[in-house]
């Protein structure tokens, strides 16, 4: 599993793998919706409009493709250069980004494309992206706004908060940082002994959930015992760590919380998305200073 994402109702949980497949499932049962075909390639993202109306897929077969929801029906293909990595809606649904791959002497670029202009399909704009500092960028003019460097590493993932005031970054040097959105300040660290491939901020709760572990191609020289396949809980004003799930017998690689925040998902390198409802006890459980 790439990645994995709610709708905005969270009723809707969007996987997509190192198959050629995006599937849509049912959250509150796990029951199989229906799949969107037609990549040729591992599809590494996916994205829901706000109304549930399209969905946006990246892929490694050098295309980013727009789909029907409900009929799975495909409306829109754009090729790249390069793989595409990330993408995304605005909260309109009319304008649409990726990002592709530095590979085969090209750029890492993060792409704009209107979705009402049907020109834009053959010339969309570019930005050139890089991977190991964020930016924020204009999206009209590309003109760099601010940008932040605090992990030594690649980053892996990021994440915004329900109501879009801070994000949280994954990084390969072993740790997740939370920021705020609008000056890039970096607020709290959460610190583990393993690469963190995803992290996501509770709706409602001040929690963080991480997943990680080490990197597929080390996994099959140690025991699943030692692997630290588990989904780290960290409370996101002291940076405490307290409570962890297992489940996932390979590295997780992304993980999301249902947007009322009473239950969290998480996608592994096993193959498999795992829903989680959290107990009472959870909700009233406060962290002692």
């Amino acid at each position: 599993i790439t990645q994995i994402k709610y709708n905005r109702e969270g009723d809707l949980l969007f996987s997509v793998a190192k198959d050629t497949v995006a599937n849509v499932w049912y959250s509150v049962n796990g029951e199989r919706l229906g799949t969107y075909n037609g990549h040729t390639g591992a599809v590494w993202c996916v994205d829901c409009d706000w109304d549930t109306k399209h969905v946006l897929t990246g892929s490694a077969d050098n295309s980013c493709r727009l789909w029907d929801c409900e009929t799975g029906k495909q409306l829109a293909l754009l090729n790249t250069n390069s793989a595409v990595r990330t993408c995304g809606f605005d909260f309109s649904g009319n304008i649409i980004m990726f990002s592709t791959d530095k590979q085969m002497g090209y750029q890492c670029y993060l792409n704009f494309f209107d979705l009402r202009d049907k020109q834009q399909i053959s010339s969309y704009h570019s930005y050139i992206f890089s991977q190991h500092l964020f930016v924020t960028y204009a999206t009209t003019s590309g003109e760099i706004l601010k940008k932040a460097k605090e992990h030594t590493k690649q980053i892996n993932d990021i994440q915004t908060s329900l109501d879009l005031t801070m994000f949280i970054t994954a990084s390969k040097d072993n740790t997740a940082k939370l920021f705020d959105s609008s000056s890039l300040d970096h607020i709290k660290t959460f610190k583990t002994e393993r690469p963190v491939n995803s992290a996501a901020i509770s709706p409602i709760m001040d929690h963080v959930v991480m997943g990680g572990g080490q990197e597929a191609m080390e996994v099959t020289t140690t025991s699943t015992r030692i692997g630290k396949f588990e989904a780290r809980f960290f409370h996101a004003a002291y940076e405490e760590e307290f409570g962890r799930v297992k489940g996932h017998f390979g590295p997780i690689n992304c993980v999301a919380f249902h947007p009322d925040g009473k239950s969290y998902s998480s996608g592994g390198e096993d193959g498999y998305v795992r829903i989680h409802y959290f107990d009472p006890q959870y909700f009233d459980f406060e962290l002692e200073a």
